[in-house]
């Protein structure tokens, strides 16, 4: 796993320059970025739930500001694949490690909390296990995706994969369970890709997203782009027209928040709600069937709501 394993390959602050005496604090948040701590009775019962099914939520993991909106709504991504990461992006929040085995068990683990949910609509997310065949890793994807149809019949399931190295098969077998929406996340311009996100390659994932479309034309495909990093306006709007190039039908785009000081790349600027709204009319402009931007906007935020919102859109096509 030495090859793979790349935790130690983003620049902490100190590396870029900007740590030591001096360091710059942590810019307060503008107005449109602050949210209120809402706990309740779902929230707490939601967090019992996954404790007690030895599951991991990307809500959790990953610090997402929309955990007591979503929780309280009884919504969540379920994290598959352990709690241990074998690639470190410099925007995110999950541990990076050695992880454990796979286990086998832990699709009827997530199609079990998705019952006891009531969900109608569940999205999954994964580590990358660079530790595991591509085609092995799939096959807990598609494992998970049919684990969740057997429990709950109806359910639709979003897959957010990582690159699964490209490996055609491995794509394929997670296509094969047809999930309602096979997502991959592109995060970054082509200029920041290679230094944000080392252990991915810019290519790569357009690929990844290219091939699933031709595998699944049926299927829709999503990304997400994070904004906020150092990237320009027009690098954004680059990284659109390559995305809609690669087929892709749903977009979402957020603003970066920094999990930490320290071990993560630092907020380059807080985008206005404005340059958000002009996102969205660009992207609709270059076709996608549905463009969530904003702030708070997480790749998975709403997403049986966005998947229901553009199936109207994407229905023309499949004819």
């Amino acid at each position: 796993m030495s090859n793979a394993f790349l935790g130690s390959t983003i620049p902490t602050r100190e590396e870029l320059g900007q740590g030591g005496q001096g360091a710059p604090g942590r810019v307060p948040r503008p107005p449109w970025l602050k949210t209120k701590l809402r706990t309740g009775p779902n929230f707490a019962d939601l967090k019992q739930l996954v404790r007690g099914l030895d599951l991991h939520t990307v809500c959790e993991q990953a610090s997402c500001p929309n955990i007591y909106e979503c929780w309280e709504a009884r919504e969540a991504t379920f994290l598959i694949l352990g709690d241990r990461c074998t690639r470190r992006c410099g925007f995110c929040d999950i541990a990076t490690g050695r992880p454990g085995a796979l286990d086998r068990e832990e699709p009827v683990r997530v199609a079990e909390a998705v019952a006891r949910m009531g969900l109608r609509f569940a999205v999954v997310t994964g580590v990358e296990r660079d530790d595991a065949p591509p085609v092995e890793v799939a096959g807990i994807w598609a494992a998970t995706i049919a684990e969740i149809r057997k429990r709950v019949p109806g359910c639709g399931v979003e897959v957010l994969t990582g690159d699964l190295k490209g490996h055609p098969e491995a794509i394929e077998t997670v296509l094969a369970a047809e999930p309602e929406v096979f997502a991959h996340n592109l995060e970054t311009p082509r200029r920041l890709h290679r230094t944000i996100r080392p252990g991915f390659r810019y290519d790569r994932s357009l690929e990844v997203l290219r091939l699933a479309k031709s595998v699944r034309p049926h299927v829709p495909t999503k990304s997400n782009l994070i904004v906020g990093m150092g990237e320009t306006f027009d690098e954004v709007v680059e990284a659109l027209g390559d995305l809609r190039s690669a087929g892709v039908d749903l977009m979402t785009i957020g603003q970066y928040l920094s999990p930490s000081m320290d071990h993560h790349v630092p907020v380059h600027r807080w985008v206005r709600p404005e340059e958000f709204d002009e996102y969205r009319r660009i992207g609709e402009e270059l076709g996608f069937a549905w463009v969530e931007a904003g702030p708070l906007v997480r790749s998975s935020y709403h997403a049986g709501k966005q998947y229901r919102a553009a199936s109207a859109h994407l229905r023309p096509s499949r004819a």
